[in-house]
């Protein structure tokens, strides 16, 4: 199994790594345009420098169709917080992106530079926004790898794995690991495999590389209560309040752990190939059903976000009329659509309570309304029949809720058989 294992990643380290023509034809046109914007950085008299963050910094970038490129721009501490955002708008034109702070994302042939606004601190308490943090993010990855020269082949496993699977991401509508997240982690553990070994079991996990507290009692104690919900809380090295994993949810741990276990014990290449989870299900459950759904909200992590939180409005609408055996999101950012995907099989029947045999006019009210009455134990009940699947979306789209959530499109796109009984 060892040895089977070894083949592997030896095997996904060759396919991911890109080869020395693409990394210096990566960082020639990176370096290019660096160029191009301290250029009008410079005309524009902006005291701000400029720095790659991201992979192509830690030289961990992975062999891709496409290649995010973190730009970051450091502009001086004299410039207002609420400033920084039109200040690079001055300087780079591009598709406009609503966060925390606003940045930009220009396309140049398969390159995509994502150009964001960061404060030119020098100290990592002085940062007035996380994004201000990643100078330093980069330094220590650097750092570690320098010790170990190692790690970049590892970091890159590490995050091939998880984005293959659905677990690489920050964003609320993921609520995964991010690239950070992962480099910390694999920088931790010393490779990709005694990482994924060393969770695969584990409920809860705190982290201290750096030793900033005495023992793990004085992190539960001194760190933010609200940064101590994930799965695994990792003080961030650069920075002694932050848990570096604080986006990790309970659920996404729980998934990422099962498909450790399964690697480990039937490892495949098929872990590291971004699967098509819409075929995947198809194949397993007989009873599928895809419903897509859009939003008027910004493309990415917002619309992400907000497609996310509709899904599981959805689902539970749905328990009242269905019995949910299997429940998935997807959503595609190319796209901008989420995709619900659902097991269900429809009830026979719905008993809806009513009120006391003791209230006469309540009663009489419930029984006008509802047929299929019955007392039981002197209280009123009432049988239904249960809305089918295309009944209750027609009514979801009417909802005051499907409105305040900018909800634009609900569509049942594939529906194998709903089987009508248990």
């Amino acid at each position: 199994m060892r040895n089977k294992i070894k083949e592997v990643l030896e095997r996904q380290i060759l396919l991911i790594k890109p080869s020395e023509k693409e990394s210096k034809e990566i960082n020639k046109e990176a370096e290019k345009f660096i160029k191009e914007l301290e250029k009008k950085i410079k005309k524009r008299g902006i005291k701000a420098d400029v720095f790659i963050g991201g992979s192509l910094a830690k030289g961990t970038i992975i062999k891709k169709q496409k290649h995010d490129i973190d730009v970051f721009i450091r502009f001086d501490k004299k410039y207002p917080d609420e400033k920084i955002s039109s200040m690079l708008g001055k300087i780079v034109a591009g598709k406009k992106i609503h966060g925390s702070r606003d940045y930009f994302q220009i396309k140049k042939g398969k390159m995509i530079f994502e150009v964001v606004p960061v404060g030119k601190i020098t100290k990592p308490e002085e940062a007035r926004n996380v994004t201000d943090l990643s100078y330093f993010h980069v330094n220590y990855i650097k750092k570690m790898m320098k010790k170990n020269k190692k790690l970049g082949g590892e970091i890159m496993l590490a995050k091939n794995f998880c984005y293959a699977q659905g677990f690489y991401g920050a964003e609320s509508y993921i609520k995964g690991f991010s690239g950070y997240a992962l480099e910390l982690l694999t920088c931790y553990y010393g490779s990709f495999l005694k990482f994924i070994k060393a969770v695969r079991n584990k409920q809860k996990i705190i982290l201290d590389p750096e030793k900033f507290y005495k023992n793990k009692q004085e992190i539960l104690l001194e760190l933010n209560e609200a940064k101590l919900q994930s799965p695994i809380v990792f003080v961030d090295p650069t920075f002694k309040e932050r848990n570096a994993l604080a986006a990790l949810s309970q659920e996404t741990f729980g998934k990422f752990k099962e498909t450790c276990r399964s690697f480990l014990s039937n490892p495949d290449n098929k872990f590291f190939e971004k699967k098509d989870l819409g075929k995947e299900l198809k194949k397993k459950y007989k009873n599928l059903i895809v419903i897509e759904v859009r939003t008027s909200k910004q493309k990415g992590d917002i619309a992400g976000s907000k497609l996310k939180k509709f899904s599981d409005f959805l689902t539970n609408g749905l328990k009242k009329y269905f019995e949910i055996k299997f429940k998935e999101f997807e959503y595609d950012d190319e796209k901008n659509i989420g995709k619900i995907y659902l097991s269900i099989i429809q009830k026979k029947d719905i008993i809806r309570e009513g009120p006391p045999i003791t209230s006469v006019e309540h009663l009489v009210r419930f029984k006008k309304k509802h047929k299929n009455c019955f007392i039981k134990k002197g209280q009123s009940y009432a049988r239904e029949k249960p809305l089918t699947i295309n009944k209750f979306l027609e009514n979801l789209k009417k909802e005051k809720r499907t409105k305040e959530m900018k909800i634009t499109k609900i569509e049942l796109v594939n529906i194998s058989s709903v089987l009508n009984s248990p």
